[in-house]
């Protein structure tokens, strides 16, 4: 994978401290940690109904000491912001055209020499939709690695990592507990979520 503002030595440190003065002036608590046997893993990002969830998964990143890489669609990574965003750790993703993008992203992962978790948006989008996409169970699947449902809730602020679900391969039943956790969260703008 490529390097990230999460591996930059010294910024890191820096935006960490930036991250939490922010997060606490702006009332919003960061709860969970990272479990040492997550230390490869794919986040479930929800609910994601705002392009504000971006800047707060980044702090919470930080919080968190996380090393984080994000899935998002392939027109915010134009020119000029391609760099930065890669830099933010994004990966682009092209919504449009059929790709191995599950398995690619399952091999970056076993890859990875160090500590990686890929940030993966069920809805696949901030629009309201009904079923949520399901790359981010089959990449953990083929990785061998667990899910961390990770959160973010607009109306209590608070935001962090929930419990470590570890996939069976059933994937119907698996998702009804999944989805089941989420209910309780609120996005930023609650009506586009369905967590049914």
């Amino acid at each position: 994978m490529h390097r990230t503002i999460f591996d930059t030595p010294f910024v890191k440190t820096a935006l960490r401290g930036l991250s939490l003065a922010i997060l606490k002036l702006a009332g919003w608590k960061v709860q969970g940690s990272l479990q040492p046997d997550c230390a490869k893993s794919v986040f479930i990002a929800a609910p994601h109904t705002s392009n504000w969830d971006l800047p707060f998964t980044l702090m919470v990143a930080f919080a968190l000491r996380l090393n984080i890489y994000w899935m998002g669609k392939a027109e915010i990574f134009t020119p000029p912001f391609k760099g930065l965003m890669m830099w933010l750790g994004g990966i682009p993703v092209e919504r449009k055209t059929a790709n191995n993008l599950v398995e690619a992203s399952a091999q970056a992962i076993r890859d990875a020499n160090g500590p990686l978790q890929l940030v993966v948006p069920p809805e696949g989008t901030r629009s309201k939709v009904r079923y949520w996409k399901t790359g981010f169970y089959y990449i953990a699947l083929s990785a061998q690695v667990p899910i961390v449902m990770a959160y973010m809730d607009y109306e209590q602020k608070i935001s962090g990592l929930g419990p470590v679900f570890n996939p069976t391969g059933d994937i119907e039943a698996d998702m009804v507990k999944i989805k089941a956790f989420y209910a309780q969260f609120k996005g930023r703008n609650a009506s586009q979520y369905d967590a049914e």
